[in-house]
């Protein structure tokens, strides 16, 4: 396996020699974005949509990127070639930058941007045959009058705190509510349920990031002649669900078996699920 290949404020950097300030504002506050990738074939998935989101977060939190976007675009195909595996894992980031101490964010001179590139394995691989158990965390999805949900930060406590309860249920997983108790997203990853061969999510207006994946698993069921919408959904809808997966660049497609010890159908990977991997690889496959 080859090294990470690490790009950091326009210097090729190993995963020794690659650091930040100890001032960054990323680190001393979690003032920053980022966006994770994948390789397939060779090349980045679906690149431009990641960019588009990351320039979007960028203005939203008012973060002056100090490169254009094909300069990043061409950083991360650069390490990517670099890394000369035809799978792989890719972490764009950009903080705030360097200042003093206090959150004033006037006070930092220069973004810090950086570009890994690394594999990645979110879950063991006869989990995406076999199916996860998830369960439901008290922790909530921070809500929108605080926090964007398409803004892709480096804030990620509230989604810890929710892993950390799955972890302590025995689960891999946990879902996060928003605050009505409707359903937004899994800890790191959209979440799908089916009903009477009907996909519904959740959108952003509950909470749920706008994921590159999950935007791909839509564009599968379309091209498969399924109906999906964005939808509010309960606990209940879930619980009720013929079929539950989650999406994410990291996780791809993998399937939930059961919620707050509730099985999901027949509590096996149902066939639309594993329709949609089957369509997704593809996808994938063809880049």
């Amino acid at each position: 396996m080859n090294a990470p290949v690490i790009w950091l404020n326009g210097e090729w950097k190993t995963k020794e020699t690659a650091a930040v300030s100890l001032y960054d504002h990323g680190l001393l506050y979690g003032d920053g974005i980022f966006e994770g990738m994948r390789i397939y074939a060779g090349r980045v998935f679906r690149l431009d949509d990641h960019l588009t989101r990351l320039t979007d977060s960028a203005k939203m939190l008012m973060i002056d990127l100090p490169f254009d976007r094909e300069t990043l675009a061409d950083a991360v195909r650069s390490a990517v070639g670099r890394w000369g595996e035809k799978t792989g894992y890719i972490r764009l980031l950009v903080t705030r930058g360097v200042g003093p101490l206090g959150l004033d964010p006037n006070r930092c001179e220069k973004p810090t941007v950086a570009v890994i590139v690394d594999q990645i394995q979110l879950y063991p691989a006869e989990k995406y045959v076999s199916g996860i158990p998830i369960v439901t965390a008290s922790t909530r999805r921070t809500p929108r009058s605080s926090g964007e949900a398409r803004v892709k930060s480096l804030n990620y406590l509230n989604n810890i705190m929710a892993k950390i309860e799955a972890q302590q249920a025995g689960c891999l997983e946990a879902l996060l509510l928003n605050n009505e108790g409707l359903v937004a997203e899994c800890t790191a990853d959209n979440i799908f349920v089916i009903r009477n061969g009907k996909l519904s999510t959740p959108g952003a207006i509950h909470g749920a990031l706008e994921g590159i994946t999950r935007k791909v698993v839509l564009e599968v069921a379309a091209a498969l002649s399924l109906p999906a919408s964005e939808a509010a959904l309960a606990l209940y809808d879930v619980y009720t669900a013929d079929e539950v997966f989650m999406t994410g660049s990291g996780a791809e497609i993998m399937p939930i078996i059961s919620v707050d010890g509730r099985s999901i159908g027949n509590g096996k990977p149902g066939p639309i699920t594993a329709r949609l991997q089957h369509g997704f690889r593809e996808v994938t496959e063809k880049n």
